[in-house]
């Protein structure tokens, strides 16, 4: 089964990692595991007076700050893994991502966050649910 394992650094992802490789039957023998980490756009105001350049080089360094141990966890484990990083909104690029690398499952860690917290600004895990295709492990 291939899953997309969503990353944000998190400890809540630490414990969606746990879960993952305290349960590697869920990727099956021949599983693999897509670490994706995605990074929020900064405003197109800050783009145009630091240049692309530089902007696509800071999301690049803040995604290898969440990937790399990550990276060297599943090596540990002897997990099948690769990682990728894009920039958008996270909710939006998981669903496009599982799409594209016809994922057959995503895992993630959820933040928990109260019912007021939810309702006012929403969750990536709530919105990942409501339009996923395909079934979605959340671990708290």
């Amino acid at each position: 089964m291939k899953i997309i394992f969503a990353a944000d650094g998190s400890k809540y992802t630490k414990k969606a990692l746990a879960f993952l490789v305290t349960h590697e039957s869920l990727a099956g023998p021949d599983g693999e595991v897509i670490v994706l980490n995605v990074q929020t756009p900064v405003p197109p105001r800050v783009k145009s007076m630091l240049g692309s350049d530089d902007v696509n080089a800071y999301h690049a360094d803040e995604s290898q700050k969440v990937l790399s141990p990550i990276e060297r966890f599943l090596k540990r484990h002897k997990v099948a893994f690769r990682t990728m990083a894009t920039v958008g909104t996270p909710a939006t690029e998981i669903l496009r991502i599982t799409k594209r690398e016809k994922a057959q499952m995503i895992v993630m860690g959820t933040h928990g966050q109260g019912l007021l917290s939810r309702a006012l600004i929403g969750s990536v895990a709530q919105r990942v649910v409501a339009d996923s295709e395909v079934p979605v492990l959340l671990v708290k």
